[in-house]
């Protein structure tokens, strides 16, 4: 959209306010996550020589204390990230580097479609190799020191190839398209702009397990035919119906293991990890694949997608007020084209910057998210006790909770606001059985 307006040199100009809204939110934003990161820290740190009474003889000292420490790496590792991303946030924003980016990128093309691609392009480049350090040592220094990586140096960069063309040839022509969109569609542009992410994500769920997963994974049919069996009456009693059941080599990268619904319609599968059917027993294993069903039944999986849907609608509705506003590029360190004739566009400069600030304001709603997410968690579980077999679920959970080294002393404060499944004493509490 066309850029109106020009910066306003008062301090209480709509940009130098805008700044400081954004500075403090993101100020705000930094030292409550450092302060919650602290705290799960000294609470797991705390408990790790003494395994909770309500686990003492499902779980070894020895696994207890492995789970505390692996929590607390990842817990400072995300410190870090924390430092970097916010580093590298106000680079991009008060410190002009998306500016800078922009300017170059106009010396070098000229305004128009190929400039804004551009911009994408090497915003997404650039902040991918930033990224890189801290991933490499995520996979290969705290995920392998605690067992967990499975991952040679060449997979890791034949995946890093794979997703980044992959990305790029799905993500450029969606791009190239919301673009001509913002220029072609007049001011209800963010509505059409809207209807082609919803479209896209729904076309989605369809290619992904059929064409994109299987680049990076190899899935094979479920041959275990007992377990198959069961699983097939587990669905047709509880009235489902998928494509196919299928095994994926999680192996390869991970011993973390996991099972999921994927796809859409025919597409529809399910998948589970290897590693999650070396772990679990069949019982254990119809009892987790319950509770995925009923996220399914209590159509937590629908009100999901209906509830991303309506946000990036209103999204779109705020972005496509906020392109036409000056002090919205300006109050964060970017001068916008002032090309009279729009050939120089502002629109990647707007998606670039919503993009950048949206997580600054919203990380406050953190909490509310997590809460509903606890609460379908718990109704799955309720319907997997009632399908399955509660003491299934429960020893399922337990195996799992001790294998991917999850704590079983998270901080209250911590948990209630990030978790978004019930931490493992209260999630294990609602399974007991009633007591007579």
């Amino acid at each position: 959209m066309p850029y109106t307006g020009t910066p306003m040199p008062s301090l209480l100009s709509p940009s130098l306010l805008f700044t400081y809204l954004f500075a403090a939110a993101l100020v705000a934003g930094l030292l409550l996550k450092v302060w919650l990161a602290s705290r799960q820290i000294r609470s797991v740190a705390r408990h790790q020589g003494e395994v909770p009474a309500a686990f003492a003889g499902h779980i070894s000292l020895a696994a207890h204390r492995r789970a505390a420490g692996y929590t607390i790496a990842k817990t400072r590792l995300g410190l870090q990230e924390l430092a970097v991303g916010s580093c590298v946030l106000l680079g991009w924003t008060l410190l002009g580097g998306l500016n800078a980016l922009n300017q170059a990128l106009l010396g070098l093309l000229g305004g128009g479609m190929w400039q804004q691609l551009a911009l994408l392009a090497c915003f997404a480049l650039i902040g991918g190799l930033i990224d890189l350090p801290l991933g490499w040592y995520k996979t290969f220094v705290v995920e392998q020191r605690w067992g967990f990586n499975q991952m040679t140096p060449g997979l890791w960069l034949s995946d890093l190839a794979k997703s980044t063309l992959v990305g790029a040839l799905i993500g450029l022509p969606l791009a190239a398209l919301i673009l001509w969109l913002m220029r072609a569609a007049g001011t209800l542009w963010w509505l059409w702009a809207w209807g082609v992410l919803v479209a896209f994500n729904l076309v989605m769920m369809v290619a992904y397990p059929l064409w994109i997963a299987p680049l990076f994974n190899r899935f094979q049919p479920l041959e275990d035919e007992s377990l198959k069996s069961r699983i097939a009456a587990l669905m047709q009693r509880c009235g489902f119906k998928a494509s196919g059941f299928f095994v994926m080599d999680g192996s390869r990268r991970s011993a973390h293991a996991n099972a999921y619904f994927t796809g859409l319609g025919r597409a529809k599968r399910v998948v589970f990890f290897d590693t999650l059917l070396k772990q679990l027993s069949p019982d254990e294993v119809q009892a987790v694949l319950a509770h995925e069903l009923g996220h399914f039944k209590h159509k937590h999986v629908l009100r999901r997608m209906v509830g991303l849907f309506v946000i990036s609608l209103l999204g779109f509705a705020l972005l496509g007020w906020l392109c036409t506003r000056a002090w919205f590029y300006t109050g964060l360190g970017v001068q916008p084209n002032l090309t009279l004739d729009g050939s120089a566009p502002n629109d990647a400069l707007a998606l670039l910057l919503f993009m950048l600030a949206l997580p600054v304001f919203t990380v406050f709603v953190t909490p509310l998210l997590a809460q509903l997410s606890r609460r379908d968690e718990f109704q799955a579980d309720a319907y997997a006790a009632a399908q399955a077999s509660r003491d299934d679920l429960r020893s399922a959970l337990l195996k799992l909770y001790q294998d991917n080294a999850s704590t079983l002393t998270p901080d209250p404060v911590y948990a209630s606001f990030y978790y978004s499944h019930p931490p493992a004493s209260e999630r294990l509490a609602h399974l007991a059985p009633a007591t007579p």
